[in-house]
Parts: C-alpha cells; sequence; structure tokens
C-alpha cells in the first residue's frame, strides 16, 4: 500500500477494493463484514470507502453540537455515490479540565486523537476521510492524522460559541476564569460572580473569542483544507449543517481528482496559515501544533519561521482575549477569506496555493472585496492595523536556548526585571495567587509541567486569569515550560525549552533570582553568571516521574520538546 502517489493517479485504494468483488474465495470473507451492515455487491465497485471520523461527545460544549454535521456529512456523501464509514475520536474538554490533574491530558489527547484516525483509516484501508472535531486538540489531532495517513481528506470545524452577555458586556469562557480573580480581590460581588459563571456559556460550540479551537480552525481555512467561511460559522447556525454537507461533497470530488493532504500542506501553505494566525491575533498553541503538523507532513518548519512571518505581519483584527471582539463578530464582518484578501493584495500570501476545492487561494478570493466592510472595527485595513508585526514572539536567552514562546499584545510594556517567585507546579502557584501573595513587579516561574515532566503540558488559564482579574496582568510576568490557554493574555512566556524535568535552565531558578523578559529584545534572562549557571547544572538531579504507568507515562517518556512541538514520534518522520 502507498500514499505518496502523485497526484491526478487515481486512488489505489479504491482500485484494489474494486476488485474485491472479482477475485472470488480470497476476498469473500472481507465482503461478508460488509454485507453485515447492508452494503450490497454494488457498493464494492467505484465507490469510495470514505471516513467519518466524529468528534461528537457530551464531556464538553465544543463537541456536543457535532452529531448533526456528521450525519449531514454522512448523507451527503451517500448521495455522492460514497460509502460513509463512520468512528467516533476521543475529547478532552480543556476549560472543564483547567486547573485541574485531568488538564494534563489535554495535549496527550492530540496525540491520541491523531493515533485514532491513524488507525482507522490506514487499518481499514479508507480512500479518504472527513474530520470532524470542535474541542482545542481535537483540530491539531485531526491534522496530524490528515498529514500522516495522506488520503484526500477534509477538515470540518465544529463551529464557534455564541458569545454570553451580561451588563451589556459579550462573555466568553475567560470570563469567568478572570471573574474568579476579581471575585477573591473584592473587585466583583458575589451575585455578579454566580452571574458571569451562568452566563459565559450560553450554547454549544466551541470557545468564542480567537482562542485556540478558533485559531485552528481559522488556520486550516488559510492552509486550504477546510472550506472557505467555515471556521467562523456558530455550530448552532444551519449554515454550519450546510458547510459540513458541502464538506463531503467536495471530499468526494478530490478523490476522484487525486487530491492529496501533502500536495495541499507544503511550506507556503504553512506560512499561509500562520500569516492569517498572526493577522487574527491567534493563540500561543498555535507554535506548538504546527510545529507538529509540519512534522507529520514531513515539511521543514521550525520554531525559528514564526518569527520570521511575525515581523512582516500585522495584526489587523480586534479580537479577544486581548480585544474586543468575538468569533462570530469576525464572521459577519467577513471572516477569514476578508483577513486573507487583505493578506494577499499586501503580497503577504501566496496565492498559488492549492486548497482541497481544487481552487488555489487567489481563485479562491478572487471576488473578496479589497478593504473590508464599512461601519465595522473588528478587520481594518492593513494601513490601520493594531500592531505592525505579529503578536507571537519567540524569546532566546540563557533562560531558554531552544526558545519560547510569547504573546506580546495588549500590552502596554512588554519588558519586565523582577525577582522570580519559584512554584514546582500549577497547584502551587494557583494557592499564591489566591492568597493574594504576589505582588506588582514579580516573575512568576511555575515549572515541572512540560510535556514531560507535568505530564502532559497543562494550560495556565487559572493562574493567567486569576492575575487579571487582580489587576496584576500587566505588572507581573509569568514563565512556564507549559502553555496557556489561547484565552490567556499579559506579561506571559510558555513552551520554554528545555524544560526543567530534562534539566532546563528553568528548573535553576533560584527564589528571589533577578528575572528579565524582553519582548523588543526578544530576550528572555535569568540574570547571573555563566559560571553559577554551570554550577547550578552540575548540581542538579532529576525528579522522579509523577506517572509511571497508563497513557500519562507513556506520554511522559515519548514526548519530544516543546520546540518541536512536543510530538510523539520524533524520530520516525524527520521533516525533508
Amino acid at each position: 500500500m502507498s500514499n505518496n502517489t502523485p497526484s491526478g493517479t487515481p486512488p489505489k485504494r479504491l482500485n484494489e477494493r474494486s476488485r474485491m468483488v472479482t477475485e472470488g474465495v480470497a476476498r469473500a470473507p472481507n465482503r461478508s463484514m460488509y454485507y453485515a451492515m447492508g452494503y450490497k455487491e454494488e457498493d464494492f465497485i467505484n465507490k469510495p470507502m470514505i471516513g467519518v471520523a466524529n468528534g461528537h461527545s457530551t464531556i464538553t460544549p465544543c463537541n456536543s453540537g457535532l452529531q448533526p454535521l456528521a450525519d449531514a456529512a454522512v448523507t451527503a456523501l451517500k448521495s455522492a455515490n460514497a460509502n460513509a464509514q463512520l468512528f467516533g475520536t476521543p475529547t478532552i474538554s480543556d476549560g472543564i479540565g483547567m486547573g485541574t490533574e485531568g488538564m494534563k491530558y489535554s495535549l496527550v489527547s492530540r496525540e491520541v486523537i491523531a493515533d485514532c484516525i491513524e488507525t482507522c483509516v490506514n487499518g481499514q484501508w479508507m480512500d479518504g476521510v472527513l474530520v470532524i472535531g470542535g474541542c482545542d486538540k481535537n483540530m491539531p489531532g485531526g491534522m496530524m492524522a490528515i498529514a500522516r495517513t495522506n488520503v484526500p481528506a477534509i477538515y470540518v470545524y465544529g463551529g464557534t460559541i455564541k458569545p454570553g452577555r451580561y451588563k451589556n458586556k459579550d462573555l466568553t469562557i475567560v470570563s469567568a476564569f478572570e471573574a474568579v480573580g476579581e471575585f477573591t480581590a473584592g473587585r466583583l460581588n458575589e451575585a455578579d460572580f454566580k452571574e458571569i459563571e451562568k452566563r459565559s456559556c450560553p450554547g454549544s460550540g466551541s470557545c468564542g473569542g480567537m482562542y485556540t479551537a478558533n485559531t485552528m480552525s481559522s488556520a486550516f481555512e488559510a492552509l486550504g483544507m477546510s472550506l472557505p467561511y467555515s471556521s467562523t460559522m456558530a455550530n448552532e447556525d444551519q449554515e454550519k449543517i450546510d458547510s459540513a454537507a458541502e464538506s463531503a461533497r467536495i471530499l468526494v470530488n478530490a478523490i476522484k481528482k487525486g487530491i492529496k493532504p501533502r500536495d495541499i500542506i507544503t511550506r507556503k501553505s504553512i506560512e499561509n496559515a500562520v500569516s492569517v494566525i498572526m493577522a487574527v491575533g491567534g493563540s500561543t498553541n498555535a507554535v506548538l501544533h504546527f510545529l507538529a503538523i509540519a512534522h507529520s507532513a514531513q515539511v521543514a518548519w521550525t520554531i525559528d519561521d514564526f518569527e520570521m512571518i511575525r515581523r512582516r505581519v500585522p495584526v489587523i483584527c480586534d479580537l479577544k482575549p486581548s480585544g474586543r471582539f468575538v468569533a462570530t463578530e469576525l464572521h459577519q464582518a467577513g471572516g477569514i477569506p476578508q483577513v486573507m484578501k487583505l493578506l494577499l493584495d499586501a503580497g503577504l500570501l501566496h496565492g498559488e496555493c492549492l486548497t482541497i476545492t481544487g481552487q488555489t487561494i487567489a481563485e479562491m478570493l478572487r471576488d473578496i472585496p479589497s478593504v473590508p466592510p464599512a461601519n465595522q472595527e473588528i478587520i481594518l485595513p492593513i494601513s490601520k492595523a493594531l500592531y505592525a508585526q505579529g503578536h507571537l514572539a519567540i524569546l532566546k536567552g540563557n533562560l531558554s536556548p531552544e526558545g519560547c514562546v510569547a504573546k506580546i499584545t495588549g500590552l502596554k510594556n512588554p519588558v519586565i526585571t523582577g525577582p522570580a517567585r519559584v512554584f514546582d507546579s500549577e497547584d502551587a502557584a494557583m494557592e499564591a495567587i489566591m492568597a493574594q501573595k504576589i505582588k506588582h513587579g514579580d516573575v512568576m516561574i511555575i515549572r515541572y509541567e512540560g510535556p514531560r515532566g507535568g505530564p502532559g503540558m497543562r494550560e495556565m488559564l487559572a493562574p493567567t486569569s486569576a492575575l487579571v482579574g487582580q489587576g496584576l496582568g500587566e505588572t507581573v510576568g509569568l514563565i512556564t515550560d507549559g502553555r496557556f490557554s489561547g484565552g490567556t493574555w499579559g506579561m506571559v512566556v510558555g513552551h520554554v525549552a528545555p524544560e526543567a524535568a530534562v534539566g532546563g535552565p528553568i528548573g535553576l531558578i533560584h527564589e528571589g533570582d533577578s528575572i528579565t523578559i524582553d519582548a523588543h529584545q526578544q530576550l528572555i534572562q535569568l540574570n547571573i553568571s555563566d559560571a553559577e549557571l554551570a554550577s547550578r547544572k552540575a548540581a542538579w538531579t532529576p525528579p522522579k516521574p509523577r506517572y509511571t504507568r497508563g497513557v500519562l507515562a507513556k506520554f511522559a517518556k515519548l514526548a519530544s520538546s516543546a520546540s518541536k512541538g512536543a510530538v510523539t514520534d520524533p524520530e520516525l518522520s524527520q521533516p525533508s
């Protein structure tokens, strides 16, 4: 079996399966299994077997509205003379797991999802796959599997949640986390606190700001692996169901044309995706996930490439968490196609890149206006950009030789030097914040939360939101070898590599050490001598693993550095 035949070649799997009818006794057991599910003899002749990887789950509102999309896709596939093979994929709710031990499973679930889809697609010899997902790790997990298997594929995003509303303000899940800090600091009364908690998530769909799920969906649209406009639709709207059905029809056409993921996911298309991430002010997690996606597609891409894109692409969308608007409002203002058209006209996109529709990016955007709609402040002309350069900066220094990620927009001054407040877990750090032991000018260090040390690289939305709620978001630095939610903003630096658990410098910091974060100079520095740093390194001993069995123990043993995407197959598929 080969997954690497060039575009235009009829899918080998379909040709092979069509022969099942005529190959006689040897193939009878294979056919029997299909007959048991209602298949007929004609279903094996020139009808592609298309997997529908369905992330529906009542674990989280992000995925609780996916079943209607899967149903629409299955119906459309059958109408297009294809066989739909529905199978499930798991999900973990970042919002529900946030701040708990359960959050350690979030990044792990990315790998599990990718492995599940790869296993089903290759194990059942499917001719194509339509992946449906909602919550954060559904997105990269699905795309990693798509890139690995390299059969014709399309990603169907489950859709965003609509904003909650209280006292004339839009609410998102981050509103609830920030309310914790405000209530603790005495800046919010109990009645308002409870109302914000109840109203932040009014229905199904993924978190509403330009957080990780909406960041990745936007990037997949720019990548060419999802349909135009699909990344900012609300889950509860009919257009999202219609888009899922159209995605199925487009996929059948892609199978006929032999358009495969690695024809689409290239160095240039990843540059397009990252350019859109910068333009919309997307999540820090996109750095980790696109390193992993590029790895799966065998595309040469490094952490330094994000900095190359950042320097040339401005932020032109005023979106939460650091801005004012949510994804549904971005959709109403023209969505990702409008953002892409502005970038294309400015020479910041590769218009020749192929999309799953068979059109190029330039062809897809031909009829999109060259100026954003009037009477809206969500998508701005490049001449009136919020920031001249992108917001996701890659910092390096003696504290992170391999590089780390800082979100630098929305801050008056992204520079701080202050005393280290050192915590060996998120839980210990959160206790200090809630006890109001963190003061203006402190630099919090949360370590042993990296891919291996956590394990699982927990997101720090609870601590960062509590700091913002207490009025410390602009004046307290936070550095971690863990991750941040897409909803995080403030003086925060994550993905510090090497991580503490493997002897990285973040594990050598002492309480009270002077630490500098300087986004202008792209510097993260432990202000001690090289000799002192070497002495501490020599005295350091690794901690015992927090888990010795099960999926977390597996991840702790297999995960690569965050600077490599924290992938679990680093030695098996080196970028070309």
